[in-house]
Order: structure tokens, then sequence, then C-alpha cells
């Protein structure tokens, strides 16, 4: 599957199968998250794999009775809970310079959970980002140390069903030309 083609199929998949995901698999996938850019390659993200049922449950339990993706995390082989080690990114020997404060961390761990659940798709496998829960729950479970944050939890897995596609919005709505509003593609 080529790079476009894994872009435009990719979609949350909240269903899986129990199958298991071969280590050799699992270790694909986060080849690619480590590959991805970051501020100074600072390479700030962390990542817990979760195979253990009664972990997989509390940690199911940390998100909204009504999150769809509750299920999705018990079920699924494998949960990545993604995290970042803070005081790396957006820092320049120790010193903060961005004005975006301490934030720029979130971007790098986008972008490599952006290459995560691309390379788990080629792969076969089925991903959802899931943002709504109690971290500090998921860091008390986890033992996370106070100098990294969590950012999300990731169930990973073959499909058992995939969703359809959502719509998107048109170009000439998200890319601007010379100045904010004016499209450059209709």
């Amino acid at each position: 599957m080529d790079v476009f083609e894994a872009i435009f199929t990719r979609r949350s998949v909240r269903k899986f199968k129990k199958t298991p995901i071969n280590r050799q698999t699992l270790r694909k996938v986060f080849e690619a998250a480590r590959w991805a850019p970051s501020w100074a390659n600072t390479q700030c993200w962390r990542f817990i794999v979760v195979e253990e049922e009664e972990i997989k449950v509390k940690l199911a339990d940390t998100l909204s009775p009504r999150n769809p993706a509750r299920q999705g995390i018990r079920d699924a082989p494998v949960v990545i809970v993604v995290c970042a080690e803070l005081g790396k990114s957006g820092y320049i020997r120790g010193n903060l310079v961005t004005d975006k404060g301490e934030w720029w961390y979130m971007f790098d761990v986008a972008l490599a959970v952006q290459n995560l659940t691309l390379a788990a798709h080629a792969l076969g496998l089925g991903t959802v980002n899931v943002g709504y829960f109690d971290s500090e729950k998921v860091r008390e479970l986890l033992e996370i140390p106070e100098n990294v944050e969590v950012i999300e939890i990731i169930p990973l897995g073959y499909p058992d069903e995939i969703p359809r596609t959502p719509p998107r919005k048109e170009l000439s709505e998200i890319v601007f030309c010379k100045k904010y509003g004016n499209p450059c593609f209709t």
C-alpha cells in the first residue's frame, strides 16, 4: 500500500477481532513512529504497550461510559498508551524558546502517532485515537512518572468492521493563497 492509499483509506476502527498481533508486525508499527520528525530531533514520544486483559479493562474504565472506544480498548489485542517526556520539545539547552509554550510536545507526538496509525493500516491493522479519558488514573495505573505527560490511548488490532468514509471539507475551505480566506483551489 502506498502512502496516499494509506492516508485516503485509513479509518477510526472501534471493533476488533481477538487475533493476536505478532511481535514483528508490532515492531514495524513502532519503527514507523520512531522515524517521525520532531523538534530538534528530541523524539519526546514514549509508548506503553498493554496486552493484559485486566489492565485493558481498567484503561477502558478511564473513559466516559458513553465513549464508543471503550469496548475497542477491551477487545483489541494491544492497547498503546501514548506519552510525552516533558522538557524536551520546544527547548534549546534547557530553555523553552517557542512562543507556543510547552505545547510543542503535542505536535511531535502527533507526528509519531500519524506514522504509527498509517503503518498499522498498511499492515492490515486498525486504530482509533482516544483522547477523552482520565489521564491521572492512567498515570497511576501504569506508574507513569510526573515528568511524562499521558497524551492518548490507541487500541490496535485487526478490524472486525471498517467504518464508512466520513465527509471531508473541500480544499477551498481549508487552503488559502496570499491571505486567509482566499481559496487556492476551487
